[in-house]
């Protein structure tokens, strides 16, 4: 058998093919679980390409910052579509019927989108910091900043997942065992190797970009005192807003996973490491929101007043 082959279909954890996992949890949970991150991902996909198609329609939107968030919505798009709809029906089996080749799948596209969605929150937070904080003078985001940003962090996001498609690393089933996604569990030197360097290339990395942009954007806004306008104190909410709406959404799972790798024999209730799980997922939701909807110029579009645009 192929090299290639023997890295997709070769696995640690045997891959269920009928009947409920009914010793992790009753049908019933599995059925709650499904509607929840049916929720998720259809919500997730209305909202992301409701963002795709307005700022496609109205050129007055196709801005550096606008790239930007388009971006985002494109990682969520794929997330919630390769990743949340599968998720939600072998929720609804009550176990993973997709198959050994269907868990490699599925894993590749939720992490591969999820990571070229954090990629592009770094690069919104860059994007606020050079237009607030002017920390190079007089050069300004522009558009080629945007798409060079953009093609960055899908080219980052498909360097770091493709590996374990080919030997180095591998994807497993998590949580209450009915979706996949990179291999925290094993102790093989390869996997530890590759996960090591996915977790601080692909989390931490982006995280700090965030972390820094905005405190340092927070500190400009802060220095101003009295004379801070209102917009600028309507964006420091948001700043504040964003960063927390982050690790509410990503710590947990991180530090799951970062537990998971420094302890080997640490145990965790496989329903309780779904919960970080499902909240990771539910950033298609949140971001279009947080990151787009907040934005005023987006809702004006929106709803009908272009002349609101400033």
């Amino acid at each position: 058998m192929e090299p290639t082959k023997m890295a997709i279909i070769a696995s640690e954890s045997v891959i269920p093919t009928s009947a409920v996992n009914d010793t992790i949890m009753p049908s019933m949970d599995y059925t709650i679980l499904a509607v929840i991150i049916g929720f998720f991902s259809v919500f997730g996909i209305i909202l992301s390409m409701n963002v795709i198609v307005v700022t496609l329609k109205h050129r007055q939107l196709r801005q550096p910052l606008k790239f930007a968030l388009v971006n985002l919505a494109v990682a969520d798009l794929g997330c919630a579509t390769f990743g949340g709809l599968p998720t939600m029906a072998t929720n609804a089996m009550g176990y993973f019927s997709l198959g050994r080749v269907g868990c490699v799948l599925e894993g590749f596209a939720v992490a591969f989108f999820a990571i070229a969605g954090l990629c592009s929150v770094a690069i919104i937070a860059v994007e606020r910091c050079m237009v607030v904080c002017r920390p190079v003078g007089s050069v300004t985001f522009q558009t080629r900043h945007a798409v060079a940003g953009a093609v960055i962090a899908w080219v980052w996001s498909f360097l770091w997942n493709t590996p374990s498609l080919f030997g180095w690393g591998s994807y497993e089933l998590e949580g209450v065992q009915t979706s996949c996604a990179p291999d925290w569990y094993s102790r093989n030197l390869a996997n530890v190797s590759y996960i090591m360097c996915y977790f601080l290339l692909c989390f931490a990395l982006p995280f700090s970009v965030i972390v820094i942009s905005y405190t340092r954007l927070l500190w400009t806004l802060l220095r101003k005192g009295g004379s801070t306008a209102r917009a600028e104190t309507q964006v420091a909410c948001m700043v504040v807003v964003m960063v927390m709406a982050f690790l509410l959404i990503w710590l947990p799972y991180a530090a799951f996973a970062l537990s998971v790798i420094l302890d080997p024999n640490l145990y965790i209730d496989p329903v309780i490491a779904t919960v970080p799980v499902y909240l990771a997922k539910s950033s298609t939701v949140f971001n279009p929101i947080i990151y787009i909807f907040m934005n005023r110029q987006v809702i004006f579009f929106h709803v009908g007043f272009p002349e609101c645009f400033h």
